[in-house]
């Protein structure tokens, strides 16, 4: 006769310590943020890191009919030997300092002056941005066939002409090919740099204003100590980031101006180092000439991260 016995009842974990349930929250919260890293350090592996080394090594490689041998600093002699390589950086710095003047301080003062509109902030801030949206080629194509027109049907020298000035050939003048693209630049990448500084703006406590004016301090007075200290950083910030961006000209010479322009006026590095890959198939030169901007722009990042940290 068979004995029944009852079942043994299911044995119970006890239940984790608030420490290991603890430990185990991190643990996942740590792997799914290094999942999500992973995943930014592999592209800029692949899209940045890489190209910068591939280009690194090509710069001292000669590539003939397929086959590859090290030159040393042959290419970088070549490079620099060239009279186009001086003529691009001298209008490479030009087109530089032209945009500090008027492509950095156009955009702070139009925040200033928006930032005093008290009715249609909205739609105002909408016009201003509304370059930034257009694509770049067609805001360059907008500027080269219908204001940089050098008849008298361009808008530009329709302007002149109704003010009683002389009229320009903008692009197709060596002397006014630089101040064009700049204005051109400008007015397609302003709209960014102005909300940034109308963020800043609206932060600054209007308790300094008011004081500044009980001292009896004009627009100016208030702009110059009460304004530009307040955004000091965010301008320092934007003017590196102009400097770089500018350094790397590139479309509105090839658009604008066909490429070199009148003369070699519009030829820039970066156009440079286009046409020594694409039209003459000098890889190796073209790796060479990036490499020499990329050491002169981390060269002036440094500097300049170094003067503005001993300004703080």
């Amino acid at each position: 006769m068979a004995i029944l016995t009852a079942p043994a009842p299911p044995r119970q974990t006890p239940p984790a310590s608030p420490a290991a349930a603890r430990r185990g929250r991190k643990i996942r919260d740590n792997l799914t943020g290094h999942t999500f890293l992973i995943g930014a350090v592999v592209c800029f592996a692949l899209f940045m890191w890489y190209p910068m080394i591939r280009g690194l090594v090509m710069s001292f490689q000669r590539t003939r009919r397929g086959e590859t041998s090290w030159v040393g600093w042959d290419n970088y002699i070549r490079i620099v030997a060239d009279p186009s390589f001086w003529v691009a950086w001298q209008n490479t710095f030009y087109f530089t300092a032209l945009a500090l003047v008027l492509g950095f301080a156009v955009p702070f003062f139009v925040a200033i002056l928006l930032n005093e509109f008290r009715h249609a902030k909205g739609y105002l801030r909408i016009l201003v941005y509304l370059p930034v949206m257009l694509p770049p080629a067609s805001a360059l194509f907008l500027f080269k066939f219908y204001a940089y027109d050098p008849s008298e049907a361009g808008l530009f020298n329709a302007l002149l002409t109704a003010v009683g000035l002389p009229t320009s050939e903008w692009m197709q003048s060596p002397g006014m090919t630089i101040p064009a693209m700049v204005l051109a630049s400008t007015w397609m990448n302003m709209g960014g740099a102005v909300l940034i500084y109308l963020a800043s703006l609206q932060n600054i406590p209007g308790e300094l204003y008011e004081a500044a004016e009980l001292d009896g301090a004009g627009i100016w007075k208030r702009i110059l100590h009460v304004t530009i200290p307040q955004t000091r950083l965010i301008l320092a910030l934007l003017a590196m980031l102009q400097i770089v961006a500018t350094m790397q000209l590139f479309i509105e010479p090839l658009i604008l101006a066909n490429g070199a322009g009148t003369q070699d006026s519009a030829t820039s590095v970066a156009y440079l180092i286009y046409q020594h890959g694409f039209f003459q198939n000098d890889l190796n030169g073209a790796a060479a000439l990036g490499v020499i901007m990329l050491v002169v722009l981390a060269a002036f990042s440094a500097v300049y991260v170094r003067l503005t940290t001993k300004q703080d």
